[in-house]
């Protein structure tokens, strides 16, 4: 069998294109059967690709799996990274609050794919967990802390209040079934969204703003 040729440093237009139909390819194919369960033949024929041109961009399953699920996590933190220091700390964490329910709201596919690998305990990126996520969550729990410290906010566990964060926004997909279930199919965001923003973040105001 005669080799690939080397991929060029920098991408096509076409190159980036056809990552991005892999990948949402195989964000629908994982949520369906899963890891395990998943062949790249299933993946190359939703992308509309051949297997040989798939494997060009990615040689694993285990290659693909890993790009959809740090792809997912790369969409949830581009909002956390915008906490600014500087800024007011209700207004922030109440737009980072906004941001993650409507990721979670445009792509539960990607949410649920998540937290299963999670359940499962992180196998595929521990790494990434451990290395790239770790240094964000400590970098913007350093904000949380500056804001405590400066008295724009009452005293909390800075790590806590993430984790917290990102399990009521997660709720929505992770649990939609149970959602749909208790509250009808047609979920009023705009509701959803205040009583995250006033159970996690109005408790936070310094005494005086009250």
């Amino acid at each position: 069998m005669s080799k690939l040729p080397p991929k060029p440093a920098q991408k096509t237009r076409i190159q980036h294109q056809n990552e991005q139909l892999i990948l949402e390819a195989a964000l629908a194919v994982f949520s369906a059967y899963g890891y395990r369960g998943t062949t790249v033949d299933q993946i190359a024929a939703k992308a509309g690709l051949s297997k040989p041109n798939l494997l060009y961009y990615f040689r694993r399953k285990e290659d693909i799996y890993v790009a959809v699920l740090e792809h997912t996590l790369t969409e949830w933190l581009a909002p956390l990274r915008l906490l600014d220091r500087e800024k007011d700390p209700i207004e922030e964490l109440s737009a980072y609050i906004s941001a993650k329910l409507e990721l979670s709201w445009r792509n539960p596919a990607a949410s649920r794919l998540f937290a299963n690998e999670i359940l499962h305990g992180a196998p595929h990126i521990e790494k990434y967990l451990k290395g790239a996520l770790k240094e964000l969550v400590d970098e913007k729990a350093s904000v949380i802390t500056h804001w405590v410290k400066e008295g724009r906010m009452r005293p909390v566990a800075p790590h806590h209040l993430i984790f917290a964060i990102w399990a009521v926004t997660q709720h929505y997909a992770d649990f939609a079934p149970q959602v749909e279930a208790l509250l009808g199919p047609h979920l009023d965001h705009a509701t959803a969204n205040q009583a995250a923003i006033q159970i996690l973040v109005q408790g936070l105001k310094p005494a005086e703003s009250h």
